[in-house]
């Protein structure tokens, strides 16, 4: 009997200890929140770790908050089905604050998972560079040698040794025009890597770039919906109910709709909302895209970071710039190989000067360059241009309002928004933002919605009241 508990005993450990190697996130879940939280906070949260440790338990912290803003998200569903009263308005606002704190935090997270990566790939090609460096040494030496050799006259060599000697300097020169080859193909493949090795950390800042204006739409939803929940704490449930009645009297709404300027930053005469409904509408006669998605697009791509056209190129090599307001220098302010050539092209077209043309500034990482309200970039610009100018039958123009609906409108039906479906629609609305469905940039695709949802109200009011 005791034999077979020990044959028991052996057994379970082995399966103990290994559930626990399998499943160390689950058993330490209690303590990941503090863990994640301490993350967020610290600049350097991963000091006395190794790379792949730091790595694994970002990971963990950004899947974390990521459940997180997932459950909350479904409370506020539940919520938002509920009576419309004064209390659940407040309920429903203290979810979405506690959802977007942690939908910051994961975002900080990832950031700090990119940076970590960016750090691994740029000590990658310092590692390299030095070899290249080593290896033109060599091949400098190398060449040096044999070249004096060549200089040498046969007497001069003849004189120099016994016939022994000159065989044996013909077998080292083969040997140094063996080993030049051999280093001439090494520094290729070397030249090869650390090309490979700056494209990817170009991806990966471009990815920090992404997640930062994710951040910043973010931060100003978590600002508004802040102010709405003190606002309403401040109403007593008799006159948040007289507000709501009053919202829904579609004369006045309409009427303040109209009225209401369609905010296009960089744009100097911004139509009313009105107006800009009936460019949205023009175009989804053509493209079969909603109004409302082409308008929070439009929306989204002009607030993010109020940086649209705020910069002017100054270097076509280097794609330098300068600030518009202040005149600051700014280093990348469009990518020199992918998009300065198209630009050119597109100013020189439209009879504009390059260096007095606005073009959106770069945020934290990545490239600027991108031009009018719709934000696209010159090398994106070009694959539609023709489809403009033969729609409206003229040349194309990224800073004119409605050429920039319809660019917009045409990208977004490409990309499967013209089936008005919700998927359709945010996918559609994410390869817009990022060429992709990556759920890492999902809130730019569910802030769209939402504005779209919130100006479809709008245009219903509108259309009520004709």
């Amino acid at each position: 009997m005791v034999i077979k508990n020990l044959k028991l005993y052996f057994l379970i450990i082995p399966l103990v200890l290994g559930a626990f190697f399998i499943f160390p996130y689950q058993i330490l879940a209690d303590d990941l929140e503090q863990t994640c939280l301490q993350i967020t906070e610290k600049d350097d949260p991963c000091q006395g770790m190794s790379s792949s440790e730091c790595r694994k338990l970002l990971e963990n912290c950004a899947k974390y908050y990521e459940e997180q803003s997932e459950l909350i998200s479904q409370d506020i569903s539940k919520t938002e089905k509920e009576k419309k009263t004064l209390q659940s308005e407040i309920s429903t606002l203290k979810k979405k604050v506690e959802s977007l704190s942690y939908q910051i935090s994961q975002g900080n997270v990832m950031i700090k998972d990119l940076k970590l990566q960016i750090s691994d790939t740029q000590s990658s090609i310092d590692k390299t560079s030095l070899k290249i460096e080593e290896s033109k040494g060599q091949l400098t030496s190398i060449i040096r040698t044999i070249y004096e050799e060549d200089q040498k006259s046969t007497t001069e060599i003849l004189f120099e040794g016994n016939l022994s000697d000159f065989f044996d300097n013909l077998v080292y020169i083969e040997s140094l025009n063996t080993e030049l080859q051999s280093i001439l193909d090494d520094t290729k493949k070397l030249k090869q890597y650390l090309g490979n090795q700056k494209e990817k950390m170009d991806e990966e800042k471009e990815g920090i770039e992404k997640v930062v204006k994710i951040q910043a739409l973010q931060k100003q939803e978590s600002e508004k919906t802040k102010k709405d929940q003190e606002y309403y704490l401040k109403l007593t449930e008799a006159e948040y109910q007289k507000q709501l009645k009053e919202k829904q009297e579609t004369e006045q709404k309409a009427a303040t709709i109209r009225a209401r300027l369609f905010e296009l930053i960089g744009v100097p005469k911004a139509p009313t909302f009105g107006e800009a409904y009936e460019i949205a509408k023009y175009v989804s006669n053509i493209t079969g895209v909603r109004p409302a998605l082409i308008l929070a697009v439009i929306t989204q791509e002009s607030n993010l970071g109020k940086n649209v056209g705020q910069c002017y190129l100054t270097d076509t090599s280097t794609g330098a710039g300068k600030r518009i307001k202040d005149n600051t220098v700014i280093s990348k302010v469009m990518s020199p190989t992918r998009d300065v050539p198209y630009f050119l092209n597109i100013v020189n077209n439209l009879g504009r000067d390059p260096f007095n043309t606005p073009v959106s500034c770069p945020m934290s990482y990545g490239w600027g360059g991108a031009m009018g309200p719709a934000q696209f970039i010159p090398s994106t610009w070009v694959k539609y241009k023709e489809r403009i100018s033969s729609i409206t039958g003229k040349p194309s123009d990224p800073w004119n309002i409605k050429d920039a609906f319809l660019a917009a409108g045409l990208y977004l039906s490409d990309y499967g928004a013209k089936s008005q479906t919700k998927d359709g629609e945010w996918k559609a609305a994410m390869i817009y933002f990022s060429g992709s469905t990556s759920t890492k940039y999902r809130f730019y695709g569910d802030s769209v919605l939402r504005i779209a949802a919130g100006y479809a109200d709008d245009i219903a009011a509108i259309e009520a009241a004709r």
